[in-house]
């Protein structure tokens, strides 16, 4: 049900390192044309790592795992009008024949079909602020718990309640490993006073992890926490606001479910004049190039995509 492009298809049979990427990023993280100059930067940034980069979307109703430029063109043009796509909804999409950008539920459960091994995102969801009377927990956790793939992010948004998504994390049985950190990333910041048990300084020992997990038979996946460049972090201070103003005015327009993400990402962008954005384009290239090292450590260590 997922078609690997020719380049995706050739590397995993040579055993060439392959890199599942998100298109929510691309069709809702960023405006055009920021939004392609990521998409298209973000492959470059695994291809020159020795990888071959396979963004995941749904085009004309076919699910698709590796785009080429004139694919990741359309999506980035098509923006918001581009379904934003859970597994919840692929099947809807897909009998639709509709365009869609998958969220990092969606891009895991690409990576799982396509037998890709490292998903490298920007942030995941989690537990929505205020979620013990909304119930608003992302499905990207328990897509994470039922889908064997090592994420790569630099924690998860900030917007969200982070000590409880942490929380639900360990309740699902999904290692949070922190590269190079003692402290769960704030997505925007490198710190969040929340500290991990885990903690891991080489790809090598997250490869060798991995693939003891895989000989286990263990359904999780495995969250690779990978702070913000610190000559990117931005500032708390701003950021905050920016987030609090933000919260404020989704409540007050009543935006919620897939819509509100987006809605506070691109509030919070404006409000700190871009500062964010800059932010988001330079933990999503790092965590790009970590995982293109951890996929080359995990086919090192006798581990195919």
């Amino acid at each position: 049900m997922i078609k690997r492009s020719d380049e995706v298809q050739q590397a995993m049979l040579d055993g060439v390192p392959v890199v599942a990427l998100e298109s929510t990023l691309i069709a809702h993280g960023m405006p055009w044309p920021v939004n392609l100059e990521t998409g298209m930067q973000l492959e470059e940034e695994i291809r020159r790592h020795g990888a071959v980069p396979a963004t995941i979307a749904v085009l004309d109703g076919q699910f698709l795992a590796g785009l080429n430029p004139e694919q990741l063109e359309r999506l980035a043009r098509l923006g918001t009008e581009a379904v934003k796509c859970s597994p919840r909804d692929l099947g809807a999409v897909m009998t639709r024949r509709q365009c869609a950008a998958t969220t990092v539920a969606g891009t895991l459960l690409g990576a799982r079909l396509s037998g890709i091994a490292v998903f490298a995102t920007g942030g995941i969801g989690g537990v929505h602020r205020g979620a013990s009377a909304s119930f608003d927990v992302s499905a990207d956790l328990p897509e994470l718990a039922r889908s064997p793939v090592m994420v790569v992010s630099a924690g998860a948004k900030s917007i969200l309640d982070l000590p409880a998504t942490l929380e639900y994390l360990e309740t699902l049985g999904v290692p949070v490993v922190g590269f190079g950190t003692d402290e769960f990333p704030a997505f925007y910041h490198r710190n969040s006073g929340l500290k991990l048990s885990l903690r891991m300084d080489d790809t090598h020992t997250v490869a060798g992890m991995f693939r003891v997990r895989q000989q286990l038979g263990l359904p999780q996946g495995m969250l690779i926490a990978n702070p913000v460049p610190e000559t990117a972090e931005a500032r708390f201070a701003p950021i905050q606001a920016a987030t609090d103003q933000a919260l404020r005015e989704a409540a007050a327009k009543d935006i919620h479910g897939q819509a509100l993400t987006p809605f506070l990402l691109a509030r919070i962008a404006a409000l700190s004049q871009g500062e964010s954005l800059q932010a988001n384009v330079a933990l999503a290239l790092n965590n790009a190039r970590l995982g293109a090292e951890l996929a080359t450590a995990l086919a090192a260590a006798g581990v195919r995509s």
